[in-house]
């Protein structure tokens, strides 16, 4: 069922339609727009569908682009977390996108994401692998490589990933405090020299942290991941089960990947048909170099 021009925020992509549809109880917000093949794209942490702001009007032209809110983000429903992780696993996710493309008519389809959009993204993919044709990553390798490869590195560039998951409300109370200190703050550490974000965006998505719904839900994210995902994507591994779509990686040379990573490398073990390459940014690829990355995407996309 879906429910037109929902959203509250103040900012929207031209010539995209807003819309929201009901997932299993779970209000899913997203855009629609253009023509042609359906596109999905996901976005990552602390963002929202606002990050393909300068990649999607291009995209369009070529294919149908559905621009979602994650569960728990965005303009999308918070559900309350439980405590054995399942409302917010990349499992849970995942099921909201395929069924979110469904409803739009949408049976195959492919998929763009970047940082916790593509986490969600790798568990669509392993889960529903008739539903994705060609499927894109940016700045990150799997959760389960992450997981049990942490370093001294990971451990310093990727805190957050361990503060967010602590318990007893911890994260959710300081974060809730100052919000806009939070969202800065990961920006100015991860964003690439010389790059910034229009103020406009950023105080969309310092609105979004304003929510203590979304603080609650993006914590949960993250504690699933060190939680039931690992579980999941240890599983998945253990079965020999890999991404079987074409994938295409595309990292930051200043970006959470780090410096002398080797991210193809590391695909290769989780998927058959990896192709990618480095672009001079850090990790928000999207929004500090939207015009390669729109020109990556046309090479790969079908």
């Amino acid at each position: 069922m879906k429910a037109k021009d929902p959203i509250t925020s103040p900012l929207r992509l031209p010539g995209f339609e807003y819309q929201q549809v009901d997932v299993d109880g779970v209000s899913i917000s997203y855009a629609v727009g253009g023509s042609g093949s359906p596109l999905l794209l996901l976005h990552g942490y602390p963002e929202n569908h606002l990050i393909w702001r300068d990649v999607a009007p291009g995209l369009a032209r070529e294919h149908t682009v559905v621009l979602a809110d994650l569960r728990g983000y965005g303009n999308s429903g918070k559900p309350a977390p439980d405590t054995a992780g399942l409302i917010y696993s990349k499992r849970s996710m995942a099921r909201d996108q395929v069924r979110l493309m469904r409803q739009l008519g949408f049976w195959q389809f492919q998929v763009v994401s970047h940082d916790r959009g593509a986490r969600v993204g790798h568990r669509l993919v392993l889960d529903h692998p008739d539903a994705v044709s060609r499927f894109a990553v940016m700045d990150i390798v799997p959760t389960r490589h992450v997981l049990h490869n942490v370093t001294r590195t990971v451990a310093q560039t990727d805190y957050h990933w361990f503060f967010l998951a602590t318990g007893n409300g911890i994260p959710e109370r300081l974060i809730s405090d100052d919000p806009g200190f939070w969202v800065r703050s990961l920006f100015a550490q991860h964003i690439g020299k010389g790059a910034s974000i229009e103020p406009e965006v950023m105080q969309d998505y310092i609105r979004c942290f304003r929510d203590p719904r979304m603080v609650a839900g993006s914590c949960a994210d993250y504690r699933s991941a060190l939680t039931v995902d690992l579980v999941h994507d240890d599983e998945t591994f253990a079965a020999g089960r890999k991404v079987e779509c074409p994938l295409l990686v595309l990292w930051g040379t200043q970006g959470l990947t780090g410096p002398g990573s080797d991210p193809i490398g590391v695909w290769r073990q989780y998927a058959t048909d990896v192709r990618g390459h480095a672009v001079p940014t850090g990790h928000f690829i999207p929004e500090e170099a939207p015009d390669l990355v729109a020109a990556a995407l046309r090479d790969f996309l079908e």
